[in-house]
């Protein structure tokens, strides 16, 4: 029987090092530091163009009064003046020290609970299920997780960061998969310690204007990490720990 479960627990460490060579655990969260990988997709396949978003609606995050860090600003999203894709605005200010970049910045799933627990909001918005890791290719947005702007867009590598551009796979469509308006920003390290949230709330047009857009339905539970980021990843150093534990 023993065997039995030291065979079970280094066929996991096995999964881990297959799926991606060089992938860590820091503080529980994903890190990587191997090349992109071109390609990779989500198990659903890749995301969506959303289309028919809503005409003059949009959602605005703005980063609160934190005691705990200097990072100030607001992420604007906007449906696109055609209704295909959003056009997403980004002012950003007080990163802290430069060797804790680049910066990052992603949609995730859940919203900032009252209490301002930024890990309560859990993994990028990943209604495609591909998983943070390894990085997906900029050149091929399709294939990135659809909350994961840094992936698509680029990194934070300045002080003041200013940003302007259309995402063609989130949505302002209330009830789908890559709707953002019930969703929150997070501000990371490079190491995806998480420095500040806020939630997308509503500042023009109507939640219930809704149309027939094309993209996921829903958006599957993320895995929970006190960085940023979905994956199967599991600790390595936790299984050694277990077997350790179990043989003694």
């Amino acid at each position: 029987m023993h065997s039995a479960i030291a065979l079970a627990a280094l066929s996991g460490l096995a999964l881990v090092n297959a799926q991606a060579p060089g992938a860590i655990l820091i503080e529980g969260s994903p890190i990587y530091d191997g090349p992109v990988i071109p390609g990779i997709t989500g198990k659903l396949g890749n995301a969506a163009i959303t289309t028919n978003n809503p005409l003059g609606v949009s959602y605005s995050a703005t980063l609160p009064d934190s005691p705990t860090t200097g990072v100030r600003g607001f992420v604007k999203a906007t449906t696109n003046s055609n209704g295909t894709g959003v056009a997403i605005q980004v002012s950003l200010t007080g990163f802290p020290d430069a060797s804790l970049g680049p910066f990052l910045y992603h949609i995730h799933d859940q919203p900032v609970p009252a209490d301002g627990n930024c890990t309560a909001t859990l993994g990028h918005l990943d209604p495609f299920i591909r998983g943070e890791i390894p990085p997906c290719d900029p050149t091929q947005p399709e294939t990135c997780q659809v909350g994961d702007l840094t992936g698509k867009h680029g990194n934070i590598t300045v002080s003041v960061f200013n940003a302007a551009y259309v995402d063609l796979y989130v949505s302002t469509e209330f009830g789908l998969g890559s709707f953002l308006g019930n969703r929150s920003i997070n501000i990371h390290t490079s190491n995806t310690t998480r420095l500040t949230c806020a939630n997308f709330v509503l500042s023009s047009g109507s939640r219930g204007n809704t149309t027939n857009s094309t993209t996921s339905p829903t958006s599957p539970t993320p895995a929970v990490f006190t960085g940023a980021g979905t994956t199967t990843f599991v600790s390595m150093g936790a299984i050694a720990a277990g077997l350790v534990a179990f043989f003694l």
